[in-house]
């Protein structure tokens, strides 16, 4: 089963369970996939929900510190969790240190030796760890590791 038919799935559930903020979560992803086919002309792979719904969870936290600064505490906590919803339809995100071993290794079989192979490196790093880290921590820990 592909992320878009759990999804499917997950609207029904929450209609079922009268879970309003699972069901705003879901149809939000729904709503973005559907907006995204129509752009593509074609299905989307799982690799591209994926990267949907971590667009979604950026913009979100982007919210929820808009939110927090402007006293909003009460939208920031709704953000939070639509965010949280959201996370369990991604894969396990790796830690920092998963994450700078499977760089290393990266820079290892590619042959990097200073920062100006930080491009080769990302394109290699960004299609290994699709769904599973930050990409703007990612190109962090490469950098750094390059920089060494």
């Amino acid at each position: 089963m592909n992320v878009e038919e759990t999804i499917n799935i997950g609207i029904k559930n929450a209609m079922i369970e009268k879970s309003e903020v699972k069901l705003e979560a879901l149809r939000t992803i729904k709503t973005a996939i559907q907006t995204e086919k129509a752009k593509e002309g074609k299905e989307l792979s799982d690799e591209q929900v994926i990267k949907l719904i971590q667009s979604l969870v950026s913009k979100r936290s982007e919210s929820v510190l808009q939110y927090t600064q402007g006293g909003r505490v009460d939208l920031a906590n709704h953000e939070n969790e639509l965010i949280d919803i959201f996370k369990l339809y991604l894969p396990v995100q790796l830690n920092d240190s998963e994450i700078e071993e499977k760089v290393k290794q990266i820079i290892t079989t590619i042959g990097a030796a200073s920062i100006k192979d930080m491009g080769k490196v990302m394109v290699a790093a960004n299609a290994e760890f699709v769904g599973k880290a930050n990409p703007k921590t990612v190109g962090m820990i490469v950098k750094n590791l390059l920089t060494k």
